[in-house]
C-alpha cells in the first residue's frame, strides 16, 4: 500500500488548463486554473498553441502544489486527463510542434470525411472503432497535418515525427521525451484504433495514409507510464493514469458497471453510459467508445457528444457581451420567468449527436418585439439541456429492452447552475444527481493513478467514496416536456445551410 497522502490531477481542457491536488479520500486540497487562447484562423477552424498548452499546464501544477504546501515528493502519483481528439504533431528530436494543435471542434477535414463516406467506408470504421466518420475525430486531422505542413509526410516516414492527443503531448514533456504513449480511451477517439482488440488498425492507417511510425504506444488507463522529471516538481513523480476527459469523468463518477450514466457540462456536453464488456452499436446517432480501463480487458460505453454546451455561455460573454462573467448567466436568466418562446440552437461548429449535421449553423428563433437579452440568455442555457435530452432520448431508444437510464449523474462547470439542472430533470423526467465533488474529470484521473500506484485496493473502495450533494427531481408534466422537445426539434430542423 502506498502511504503518500496526495494525488495530482492534470486536467487539460478545451478552454483552460487546471491542476487539482486531491487527498486519498477524493477531497480537493488545492486547485489552479488558467484559460488558454482559442485561435480561429478561418471559419470552421479551431486551434490551440501547443506550447501554451504545456506551459499553462505546468504552471497550474506548480501553483496547485504551492497552494497545498507540498512538493513532488509528497505525491503518490499523478494522472492526466485531457480534451480528446485534439491533434498534435511534433519533432521527436526537438520536441517542437509542427503547427498549432487542431482542436476537436475544428471542421476543416469535413471534405475528407465526406469522400470516405462516399467511398463506402462507414461500415468498416463503425465496426472497428465504434465511431462514425466525422471531422470530430483525430485521424483526418492527423492526415491534414501530414498533407499540409511542408515536408511532414516525408519526415513522418523517416520516424522523425510523433503524433499524439493532448495527453501524449503532456506525457512527452513531463518525461523529457522519454515516453510517447497514450491510453485506450484516447486512442479510441482517433478513428484509427480497433476498440475490440485494443490495437492500432492497419486497414484504417492505410485508408488515411498514416505511417505507423508516428503513433504512440497504447496502454490501459491505469498504468505506470513513466515518471515526471525531478526538476519539474522537486522530485520524480509517477505518471500512473491517463484518460480522455469524458471517460475520466465516467470513472470519477464511480460509473464502473453497465447501466450507470453521467453527463458532463463542459465546453461541450458528453453523455456516457457504461455498457460493460458489451460493445453496443447505436441505431440512434450515438457512438461506441472505450471506457477508462484498469485491465487489458476491453470495456465500453455508449456516448453522445454535444459540440457546444457551456461554450454557449462563453458566447454570451464574449460574443454578445450580454454578461460580464460566466457566473452571471444564472441571475440574468432567472430575471425572466421563461425564455419567452425564444430557442437558441448553438450549432456554431455544426451539430453533434444524435443529429450529426456538420453543415448546421447557429440560430435564434422565436424572437418578438418583447424579447430581451435575458430571454436569449435563458434560451441559451436551456439549449444545453435540450441537446442533452435529445442524447438521452436516443440512448433510451437504443436501450429499449433494458428500460433505459433511471438516473443521471452530472458534473462539469455548468452543473453548478441550479436553473439548468432543474430544467434538465424536468425535460428528462428522471432524477439528476450532482455529486459532492463536481470535478469528476480530474478526480477520475487521480483515481486511475491511485490504483496503479497502490493507493487504492480496487474499484469497490472508490465506489464507496462517491457521495451525492443534491438530487433534482422532475416537476414538469411529461406532456409539457414533450411539447418543449417538439419545439426544440423543429428549431434544429431550421439550422441547415
Amino acid at each position: 500500500m502506498n502511504h503518500s497522502r496526495f494525488l495530482l490531477a492534470l486536467d487539460q481542457g478545451t478552454s483552460s488548463s487546471r491542476s487539482i491536488v486531491f487527498d486519498t479520500q477524493g477531497r480537493i486540497v488545492s486547485m489552479a486554473q488558467r484559460e488558454i487562447r482559442q485561435i480561429f484562423p478561418q471559419p470552421g477552424w479551431v486551434e490551440h498553441d501547443p506550447r501554451e498548452i504545456w506551459a499553462s499546464q505546468l504552471a497550474t501544477a506548480r501553483e496547485a502544489l504551492g497552494k497545498a504546501g507540498i512538493g513532488g515528493g509528497d505525491l503518490a502519483g499523478l494522472g492526466i486527463t485531457n480534451q480528446r481528439e485534439t491533434t498534435l504533431v511534433w519533432n521527436r528530436a526537438s520536441g517542437e510542434p509542427l503547427c498549432n494543435a487542431i482542436v476537436w471542434q475544428d471542421r476543416r477535414t469535413e471534405p475528407t470525411c465526406a469522400a470516405l463516406r462516399q467511398r463506402g467506408f462507414e461500415a468498416l470504421v463503425r465496426e472497428r472503432t465504434g465511431l462514425i466518420i466525422d471531422a470530430y475525430f483525430s485521424g483526418t486531422k492527423l492526415k491534414w497535418i501530414l498533407d499540409n505542413c511542408g515536408g511532414a509526410r516525408d519526415a513522418a516516414g523517416r520516424g522523425e515525427l510523433a503524433f499524439g492527443t493532448v495527453d501524449s503531448w503532456l506525457t512527452w514533456h513531463l518525461t523529457g521525451g522519454a515516453v510517447h504513449a497514450t491510453d485506450v480511451s484516447n486512442a479510441s477517439r482517433t478513428m484509427l484504433f480497433d476498440i475490440h482488440r485494443n490495437q492500432w488498425d492497419e486497414d484504417l492507417l492505410a485508408l488515411l495514409d498514416i505511417p505507423r511510425e508516428v503513433l504512440p504506444e497504447v496502454h490501459a488507463s491505469s498504468h505506470i507510464y513513466g515518471h515526471a522529471r525531478a526538476d519539474l516538481f522537486g522530485a520524480a513523480v509517477t505518471i500512473g493514469g491517463i484518460a480522455g476527459d469524458q471517460q475520466s469523468a465516467l470513472f470519477g463518477q464511480a460509473c464502473f458497471a453497465s447501466g450507470l450514466a453521467k453527463n458532463t457540462y463542459g465546453t461541450g456536453c458528453f453523455l456516457l453510459m457504461h455498457t460493460g464488456q458489451h460493445c453496443l452499436t447505436s441505431s440512434n446517432g450515438l457512438i461506441s467508445t472505450s471506457v477508462a480501463q484498469v485491465t487489458a480487458t476491453p470495456e465500453f460505453a455508449l456516448e453522445g457528444s454535444v459540440f457546444v454546451g457551456g461554450a454557449v455561455v462563453q458566447w454570451l460573454r464574449d460574443g454578445l457581451q450580454a454578461i460580464k462573467g460566466s457566473a452571471a448567466v444564472q441571475d440574468l436568466a432567472e430575471s425572466v420567468p421563461d425564455s419567452g418562446g425564444v430557442i437558441v440552437v448553438p450549432a456554431f461548429t455544426g451539430l453533434g449527436a444524435p443529429y450529426w449535421k456538420p453543415d448546421a449553423r447557429g440560430a435564434i428563433l422565436g424572437l418578438s418585439r418583447g424579447t430581451t437579452l435575458a430571454h436569449i440568455a435563458r434560451a441559451a442555457l436551456e439549449s444545453i439541456a435540450f441537446q442533452s435530452t435529445a442524447l438521452l432520448q436516443a440512448m433510451s431508444r437504443d436501450l429499449a429492452e433494458s428500460g433505459g437510464v433511471t438516473e443521471l449523474r452530472v458534473d462539469g462547470g455548468a452543473c453548478v447552475n441550479n436553473l439548468l439542472m432543474q430544467f434538465q430533470a424536468d425535460l428528462l423526467g428522471i432524477p439528476v444527481v450532482r455529486p459532492r465533488v463536481i470535478e469528476t474529470t480530474s478526480l477520475g484521473a487521480a483515481y486511475l493513478a491511485g490504483l496503479s500506484c497502490g493507493v487504492y485496493a480496487g474499484l469497490a473502495e472508490l465506489a464507496a467514496q462517491w457521495q451525492a450533494e443534491r438530487t433534482f427531481q422532475p416537476t414538469m408534466s411529461r406532456s409539457g416536456a414533450d411539447d418543449l422537445m417538439q419545439r426544440w426539434e423543429h428549431a434544429v430542423a431550421q439550422t441547415a445551410l
